[in-house]
């Protein structure tokens, strides 16, 4: 790497040797037996491509919409928490590498910088990730905030009544640094036991009644459009069809939640064929390369979320660094699509990509 990192995983490395091990564990970590952690990973090389030739690739369009919005490429910015630990401007840099690559961002919650921080930072448009907790009160405010400051979207994370067992933070014992967005709403100040402070702060905050009901009392408090985070299944997939979001991001947070959960790109055909193209659906977690954002793309995915190779290149190289891996995808997208005879994003279709389930079906 003399000449710097020229993939995710060169760049995961660099953080690694960045960052101390809490921090490091923290971003890194997933729950318990980390199966699904390296599922999200490897379940995306148990898929194969089927490249078309002799098509005329000299030119590549890879723009897309999502909501309305155009962006040069199908890769977002995930909401990732406390980011801060990994560089000093923190979600501020991120904000300005996804402003810089015309991409849409997510806040995370708890991010380190305020909603209204990060919306001054730079021109972009944004969407601001939500938890439900136990004094409503908190999350209306914070939607308040966010739609008076120009964010475009709510991203409504579904899959956390409870925080799931992140073993390394616990060992770790993880100190929550401040989260700005919550000053004067709620108090970060737990008992933590000899654990993770996260997951004590969790325990006490966070809404395990929240259910199906909620989402219409969000709608009722806000006119910005909501996409529900943290759906696996084609039968949740229809209930919030149903119940009238606006987008759905197949997500198993990072599997830092339930562990032996299913791989997002498992996940995401089931949830697509669920939805039958009534709402954008999104992917989360596991993309590394351009080639994996193609077989999402191929498998029904409007767009992916990119989180953790973001706080690498943060951690690395700070706004520079989150801005490469952006241009790294987006460049491997390119060529990926060049290679397989797809001059647009509409022409990645499902029989550019054999999963093991065709395979399967194949031997019958």
């Amino acid at each position: 790497m003399a000449d710097g990192p020229v993939n995710v995983s060169e760049f995961q490395e660099l953080a690694r040797q960045a960052l101390p091990k809490m921090y490091y564990d923290y971003f890194n970590g997933g729950a318990e037996d980390e199966y699904t952690l390296r599922e999200n990973i490897k379940a995306f090389s148990r898929i194969m491509l089927r490249p078309r030739v002799l098509v005329d690739v000299s030119k590549i369009d890879m723009s897309t919409t999502l909501l309305g919005y155009r962006m040069p490429s199908p890769i977002m910015v995930a909401p990732t928490g406390m980011q801060k630990l990994a560089h000093p401007e923190g979600e501020l840099a991120t904000a300005r590498a996804a402003a810089a690559c015309n991409t849409i961002m997510v806040l995370s919650f708890s991010s380190n910088y305020t909603i209204e921080e990060v919306a001054s930072s730079c021109h972009a448009i944004r969407f601001f990730q939500l938890y439900v907790y136990k004094q409503r009160d908190v999350s209306a405010t914070l939607v308040r905030r966010a739609e008076s400051n120009g964010y475009k979207a709510i991203v409504l994370t579904v899959d956390t009544p409870r925080l799931g067992r992140r073993e390394a933070d616990i060992r770790n014992k993880m100190i929550v640094p401040k989260m700005s967005n919550l000053e004067g709403l709620l108090s970060v100040d737990v008992d933590a036991k000899g654990g993770s402070d996260l997951e004590a702060f969790a325990s006490v905050t966070l809404d395990p009644s929240l259910n199906w009901k909620d989402i219409q009392w969000l709608r009722s408090i806000t006119s910005l459009p909501i996409l529900v985070k943290g759906i696996i299944t084609a039968e949740d997939a229809i209930k919030a069809v149903e119940i009238g979001v606006s987008g759905i991001v197949v997500s198993n947070h990072g599997a830092r939640q339930l562990d032996y959960a299913p791989a997002t790109i498992s996940a995401l055909e089931e949830v697509v064929k669920a939805v039958a193209g009534a709402v954008p659906v999104l992917l989360d977690g596991g993309v590394r390369r351009g080639t994996d954002v193609f077989k999402a793309l191929a498998l029904g995915a409007k767009a992916v979320m990119i989180g953790r190779p973001i706080v690498y290149g943060l951690a690395a190289k700070g706004e520079y660094g989150a801005k490469r891996i952006i241009e790294m995808l987006r460049d491997e997208l390119e060529l990926t699509m060049a290679l397989s005879g797809c001059p647009s994003i509409k022409d990645v279709t499902r029989k550019h990509v054999l999963t093991e389930g065709d395979r399967l079906r194949s031997l019958m």
